[in-house]
């Protein structure tokens, strides 16, 4: 079972992540967690490239080419084995992320994103997506408090409303995306992602 979770900056992703692993861990499912960009050797020097060095100016395509980098290998190396082994894969960001941001929020051309994207999956696909959803001025009030911050984060608000509209516009069209309120408590947002999971997908009964 793979399940991804996507939103804008700020939206809970990385703390929703590491609370479902401890739930599920608890009913004694095999769980792995990890993250895009950054898995991996190679996925941290990606990462550091794109989200870190401060004077470094990459071109859009520049960007969407190393994502998609990461993300081949991410996949080749990790998640399809530990899916292979009928292990639980949980991924902070995945294939919506390089639609959202990379071609709405950079502007670069949507079928030709559509297109790096879906070979940079090598066919691996989630089997459920959770969708945290928050207001532009709600992330951003977010993102000022915490420590880390990275060049995408201190992107425009024009930026991260037009990656919000994208998820949306994304979650409408599929029906693996699940829509969750993430500016509710945090313990709400956990039991919120629990029923959505219960309610369909029987492995999940439990939660």
């Amino acid at each position: 079972m793979f399940v991804t979770f996507e939103g804008i900056e700020g939206s809970g992703k990385s703390t929703q992540i590491k609370i479902l692993k401890k739930a599920l861990q608890k009913i004694h499912f095999d769980v792995e967690l990890t993250r895009e960009p950054g898995w991996g050797k190679i996925g941290k020097l990606i990462r550091t490239i794109i989200l870190d060095i401060e004077d470094l100016d990459l071109h859009p395509f520049s960007e969407v080419s190393l994502f998609c980098a990461d993300r081949a290998q991410h996949v080749k190396e990790f998640i399809k084995p530990m899916l292979n082994k009928g292990k639980i894969v949980l991924c902070d960001r995945y294939y919506d992320s390089t639609i959202a941001y990379q071609a709405h929020g950079r502007g670069l051309n949507l079928d030709l994103i559509k297109n790096m994207a879906n070979a940079s999956t090598l066919g691996v696909y989630p089997n459920v997506t959770i969708l945290l959803d928050i207001s532009v001025n709600t992330a951003l009030s977010r993102i000022v408090e915490r420590p880390g911050r990275n060049k995408i984060d201190d992107e425009s608000f024009e930026f991260h409303s037009r990656v919000k509209k994208a998820y949306l516009g994304i979650a409408e069209k599929s029906s693996c995306v699940h829509i969750i309120n993430g500016e509710e408590d945090e313990l709400v947002v956990h039991e919120n992602i629990k029923k959505c999971l219960s309610s369909n997908f029987s492995i999940f009964s439990r939660l």
